[in-house]
């Protein structure tokens, strides 16, 4: 018994005296994080690299989800029918399709991110916002013939092939509608990695522009006349 409970004594001594001892280099350690700042991040040329490998964390994924829309698409094929007896022209045919479509955009992780450092200003170069491929929900499609009565299941049945391609040129089209979206979540984005990552992180005003834009030129300072 007395061998056991000095057994114990001499356990609980060296795990407090090792504990001691770890205290400080932990202490150390995360004093060494949070004196981390983006001013010496960016001097070492780690602020794209640390970013990256953060949002790659984050999402799971290669590509940062920035915007979503959902619209209900109306299509319309027009159609100029052959004449009749070679000589009787035949109305033309007109075909409507609505289709609910989903549209989904985003930015490549492993594109060109670039960060450029003025004052407390970090000015974010994004790549360029691209979209998935746009989803639409077939059953949900629906077909109207607007005008016309010959050879209207031709009409309609190239109109449903042409969907697809129809689709996407509407998701490029949109781009210019989803980008201020697009521009809030990124700047959220880098926001809270500065928060995160650095302890001044809340100094710093972010602006992103995307791979296709350029930034605002500072205004020029007239000369002040005496």
């Amino acid at each position: 018994m007395w061998v056991l409970i000095v057994a114990l004594v001499v356990g609980a001594g060296v795990w407090a005296l090792k504990s001691c001892l770890e205290v400080p280099s932990k202490m150390i350690g995360t004093a060494g994080q949070a004196l981390a700042t983006v001013a010496a991040a960016f001097n070492q040329g780690t602020m794209t690299t640390a970013f990256v490998s953060y949002a790659t964390t984050v999402t799971n994924t290669l590509r940062l989800q920035v915007a979503t829309l959902r619209q209900m698409e109306v299509f319309t094929r027009t159609q100029q029918t052959a004449t009749a007896f070679g000589y009787v022209p035949l109305p033309e045919v007109v075909v409507e399709a609505r289709a609910p479509v989903d549209y989904s955009y985003y930015v490549d992780l492993n594109g060109p991110w670039r960060f450029v450092l003025e004052g407390n200003r970090l000015q974010v170069f994004a790549p360029p916002l691209q979209f998935n491929t746009p989803a639409v929900d077939p059953s949900a499609i629906t077909y109207e013939v607007r005008k016309g009565y010959f050879k209207t299941a031709e009409a309609t049945e190239q109109l449903k092939r042409s969907i697809a391609t129809l689709v996407k040129l509407r998701a490029r089209e949109n781009m210019e509608l989803v980008r201020p979206h697009a521009r809030e979540q990124i700047t959220a984005f880098v926001e809270r990695w500065l928060v995160r990552a650095y302890a001044d992180g809340r100094d710093y005003a972010v602006k992103v522009y995307f791979a296709d834009e350029k930034p605002p030129a500072p205004p020029v300072e007239m000369p002040v006349l005496k």
